[in-house]
């Protein structure tokens, strides 16, 4: 093939719809794909940084726990030994600590909720991002292949992809 007739195949390539077609359908959807994955990246963060806050709620939980005991123990011993208003004074120690330990119990429980929030967020925008790349691979191959039937499946692929992210507004 002379390199005149190779020229004149690649402009009758360039001018054809159907490669700008998908071509633009691809920028598309790649713009959308990087949305969705800073977004899934926001998440996955987000739900770590919840667990950690959670994490520590449990561990001021367990250390107002252990202060309850030890109140508990020093006001047991106190009363044996015949000593009822210093015992008084850590029976009521440990009353404040029970308290303590239930508002501290419920914030973990609402840190642990957030996390969980976050994660079926994170998690419907991973599957978005799988559906929405494997839309640009469908329509890449399309290209390659002159087919119709693939880019149309890539479409699908991509709105599925972009509906099942967007759904994520909705948890």
């Amino acid at each position: 093939m002379s390199t005149e007739e190779e020229l004149q195949e690649h402009a009758e390539h360039a001018h054809n719809p159907f490669d700008k077609r998908v071509a633009a359908s691809m920028a598309i959807i790649a713009a959308g794909l990087a949305v969705v994955s800073v977004l899934g990246h926001y998440f996955n963060t987000e739900e770590l940084m919840a667990q950690q806050r959670a994490s520590d709620q449990w561990s001021y939980y367990q250390a107002k726990s252990i202060r309850r005991y030890e109140s508990g123990s020093f006001a047991d011993i106190l009363a044996a030994v015949k000593a009822p208003e210093a015992a008084q004074k850590y029976k009521a120690n440990a009353a404040k600590y029970d308290a303590d330990m239930k508002e501290i119990n419920e914030k973990a429980a609402d840190l642990e909720h957030e996390r969980d929030l976050h994660h079926h967020r994170a998690l419907r925008l991973d599957v978005g991002e799988v559906f929405l790349e494997i839309a640009i691979v469908l329509a890449s191959l399309a290209i390659l292949s002159k087919r119709y039937f693939l880019w149309w499946v890539g479409l699908i692929s991509g709105i599925a992809g972009a509906v099942i992210a967007a759904s994520t507004a909705m948890i």
